[in-house]
């Protein structure tokens, strides 16, 4: 195993939470421990200073101590889940399936949350100095200046944020499916190409721009979820939490929705369903109404509706499963 870029990593530090579980040839599996659930990063050298990392994450939030001035740039990808970030700014963001994330890796460390308690995705790292050597040695005709990408993609140490770009969102897609046996040479020619392709994106061109929150509304709507189901017999309006935690109703809406990815009431609904769904089997000597009921649903024909839509069948036939 070249040390380097392992070193170079280790040195950035992972922080205390995060401990090495397995490491084979060119490969390392890291575990991150946190109160809230786990995280597994399993890493591969591709070349000395590049890295490919997927990121498979089950919990609610984590601490990041990773800070890495040695990161010439650092390309993300969400294939599945939700995750917070912050900006230099201070603002909040959220990414989602599909989309892809350009940093230098300076504002990575501090609290990161998973709204929906889960995030699976690539991290694609290249490392100063060592990176721009190994990928010349490797492909002599490859043209692509890795500063000048970072420069391009991240002025001021910005991040540049992408969203549903068929191109590359293909390329990603084949690199979470490479067999065993030609997982080495495809990713070498996998990242190559994700270069190349990133030569023709201009950032100016991406008209789509991202919402960024201030945490102040991101932590009320977090607190609104968590009295919403706290106790799911009861039911609220958007009125009513807009009075009570004194956010305006329209941007309660707006805000949830980017924090978690659906409207309120949807969220709400698909919640309840799955929550319901694990009362039918853990508590199978439960009657039906009952569940109803400790969902919110005092009518069990509405109830029984609404577990359809969202499971795609009916209470009694998921229970007979």
């Amino acid at each position: 195993m070249n040390e380097d870029l392992f070193n170079m990593l280790d040195r950035a530090g992972f922080g205390e939470n995060v401990h090495e579980v397995a490491a084979e040839g060119e490969c390392r599996v890291l575990r991150l421990d946190d109160s809230s659930g786990e995280g597994f990063m399993t890493m591969y050298r591709v070349f000395d200073g590049v890295y490919l990392m997927f990121n498979d994450f089950h919990l609610e939030s984590c601490l990041s101590q990773y800070q890495n001035a040695e990161t010439l740039i650092s390309i993300d990808h969400c294939r599945e889940g939700r995750i917070e970030h912050i900006n230099q700014f201070g603002g909040r963001y959220y990414m989602e399936a599909g989309d892809i994330r350009i940093d230098r890796r300076v504002h990575h460390a501090g609290s990161i949350h998973f709204p929906l308690n889960h995030y699976h995705g690539m991290t694609i790292g290249f490392m100063k100095g060592i990176a721009e050597h190994s990928l010349a040695e490797a492909m002599p005709c490859l043209k692509t200046d890795l500063a000048a990408l970072a420069d391009k993609f991240c002025p001021d140490n910005k991040e540049f944020l992408l969203r549903d770009d068929e191109r590359l969102n293909l390329l990603f897609s084949q690199l979470y499916r490479v067999p065993k046996l030609i997982r080495t040479d495809l990713y070498k020619l996998k990242i190559m190409e994700l270069l190349i392709l990133l030569d023709t994106v201009e950032p100016a061109a991406q008209t789509e721009e991202r919402q960024y929150f201030p945490a102040a509304q991101t932590d009320k709507v977090k607190e609104i979820r968590a009295l919403m189901i706290s106790d799911l017999s009861q039911n609220y309006t958007v009125e009513e939490l807009s009075a009570k935690f004194g956010i305006p109703a329209g941007t309660l809406r707006k805000v949830f929705r980017a924090v978690y990815g659906s409207p309120l009431y949807r969220y709400m609904r698909s919640y309840r369903m799955n929550y319901a769904a694990q009362l039918l089997v853990s508590q199978r000597d439960m009657r039906i109404a009952d569940i109803a009921q400790q969902v919110g649903y005092d009518n069990a024909s509405k109830f029984s509706a609404a577990f359809r839509d969202v499971m795609g069948t009916t209470p009694q036939e998921y229970r007979s499963r």
